[in-house]
């Protein structure tokens, strides 16, 4: 009896869900690519199918992917003949990145195609509830190592937490918890529009533990709309709903994001000046001293009984405690510690250079002389990294005009694979016998990087990163490609706007954070955002179809 109930369940389960499809999200928007490889692997071999649907009139796919594929091949047909032998790798993966976006895609547009609209509904479901476990596993992961309820406050161990509480809340994906802001900002879009407010709510607290305050920005931008211009009474009640959780958040639950946005506004928009600090050449050696965690933990364990024996031998030879010391003597006698005062300059700032960033400081000592930004030390930005980088592609072009209709060519400028290359470790591994850095890539977008990221952790953040979509297009593909993308890209779900519902704020949330990384080489958010735009597609065609 219990058999044959678990297997009826079983089959409502397996009939109610696309696990071919559930299971190719949840492995190729892994942030590893020895993941996402294997898994469309797996995909083409569970739904065998190369009809790709490429045309000039009602193309199935994106046109944007061959035209960017034929602008890189011709770029490098004519890059090969000046650059070393390295550069042939570079370009070769750089296809094959592109390759597996159509790939991709073609296998997106299948599922949805051979699926009902509940099927592909009920996996995006599943996927969204396994993303919001594994993002609450971060959080509670977090908590128990700290020992604190509220890690967004939580300033030991060097503040590796507090404001950057939300690095760690990576999701399903495991990529950086931007990736994970995205999904669910897509989540709380899509579930507004399917009138699902639990599931609503459950996107927009795991988009608020993120702490992405771009995304946040951005969504409540987009729901502002949505509330002015088309939503019903309960859409607006969830809307409501929304911006009272993000207003909670950023009072009670992380405070210090209030500043950092004001800040940072006031630094990139107003020209505000941040305050300069000035650290002593002390201070300047220690930040090039890069121990392990485990030899920074030996180390403060090693001053702390230094210091007990001290204070033991000054004891000894006096006959009387020394009550002005901050040890504590219990009454039989034992010693012990007292809680240390996790707000004093001790904890505020690790002088320590973490071992991911040794690589770049000893790549700027080298190369100091030929790294105008990083290299010089009275350099201060007068704009966030962002801006600084396209004012960068922009003077390029001015200086190379030849080079505005096709581009540098990829790897060559601004991609993730120009830093992939670099064999720093910026954007993963990549064999040191094969390194290639373009020169123009080295004194630009690599220099500004290398500026911002070599120091503490309050520099790393979006608006220092040269990362964007429309910076590699411009730079990689020239004025060809940036065409292809607002025409065969955007343009091929703009031309179906008669049949997008919430594909449109979708498409406003995808131009908008293009701006903040590489997201086609990512292999990430693009096929879930292309997911949700097919799925729109049809189910609003299949709805027009029924009444007619």
């Amino acid at each position: 009896m219990l058999t044959k109930t678990v297997a009826y369940y079983w089959e409502k389960l397996r009939e109610g869900l696309d696990w071919k499809l559930l299971v190719f999200l949840l492995l190729f928007l892994n942030v590893k690519l020895a993941i996402k490889i294997p898994a469309i692997v797996l995909i083409y071999i569970l739904q065998f199918d190369f009809k790709l649907g490429f045309s000039l009139k009602n193309s199935r796919l994106p046109l944007f992917y061959p035209i960017i594929i034929i602008i890189a091949i011709v770029n490098g047909l004519i890059g090969l003949r000046y650059a070393n032998a390295n550069y042939a790798l570079v370009w070769l993966t750089g296809i094959s990145f592109w390759l597996i976006c159509v790939l991709a895609v073609h296998q997106i547009k299948l599922s949805v195609e051979r699926n009902t609209v509940d099927v592909i509904h009920r996996t995006i479901v599943v996927f969204f509830i396994i993303n919001a476990v594994c993002s609450l596993y971060n959080l509670l992961s977090i908590i128990y190592h700290i020992h604190a309820i509220n890690p967004y406050t939580y300033q030991g161990e060097y503040q590796k937490y507090f404001i950057g509480t939300g690095d760690y809340i990576k999701g399903i994906t495991f990529d950086t918890s931007n990736t994970n802001a995205i999904l669910n900002a897509a989540g709380v879009i899509y579930f507004l529009n399917k009138r699902q407010p639990l599931l609503l709510l459950v996107c927009m607290a795991t988009l608020l533990l993120t702490c992405s305050n771009f995304v946040n920005i951005i969504l409540l931008l987009i729901l502002l709309a949505i509330f002015i211009f088309k939503s019903t009474r309960d859409q607006k009640s969830l809307i409501v709903a929304c911006l009272v959780m993000l207003v909670i958040f950023m009072v009670k639950i992380s405070p210090q994001n209030n500043d950092y946005v004001i800040e940072t506004t006031k630094y990139a928009f107003l020209k505000e000046k941040k305050p300069v600090q000035v650290i002593s050449p002390a201070l300047i050696k220690q930040t090039v001293v890069v121990l392990t965690p485990e030899e920074q933990k030996q180390h403060i364990a090693q001053e702390y009984l230094d210091s007990v024996g001290a204070i033991l031998a000054q004891t000894r030879k006096t006959n009387k405690i020394v009550t002005s010391h901050p040890l504590v003597f219990t009454s039989i006698g034992a010693i012990t510690r007292p809680i240390a005062d996790i707000n004093s300059a001790p904890y505020q700032s690790d002088t320590v250079t973490p071992p991911g960033q040794k690589p770049l400081v000893n790549f700027i000592s080298t190369h100091r002389a030929v790294l105008p930004i990083s290299g010089n030390n009275n350099y201060t930005a007068s704009s966030p990294g962002k801006i600084l980088s396209m004012e960068q592609t922009a003077s390029f072009f001015r200086q190379h005009i030849s080079k505005i209709g096709l581009g540098m060519g990829l790897g060559n400028f601004s991609s993730k694979l120009a830093f992939k290359a670099t064999g720093l470790g910026v954007s993963g591994g990549y064999p040191s016998k094969y390194i290639y850095i373009n020169p123009a890539f080295m004194v630009n977008h690599l220099d500004l990087y290398l500026n911002f990221f070599s120091k503490r952790a309050g520099f790393h953040s979006l608006t220092n990163s040269p990362f964007s979509v429309y910076d590699q297009i411009v730079a990689e593909y020239g004025l060809l490609g940036l065409l292809a993308l607002a025409i065969y890209y955007f343009g091929f779900f703009a031309a179906q706007y008669q049949l997008l519902t919430y594909g449109i704020p979708l498409l406003f949330l995808m131009a908008a954070v293009f701006f903040v990384d590489y997201w086609f080489e990512q292999l990430s958010i693009v096929p879930f955002f292309e997911l949700l735009l097919f799925l729109n597609i049809k189910e609003v065609s299949l709805l027009k179809s029924h009444k007619s």
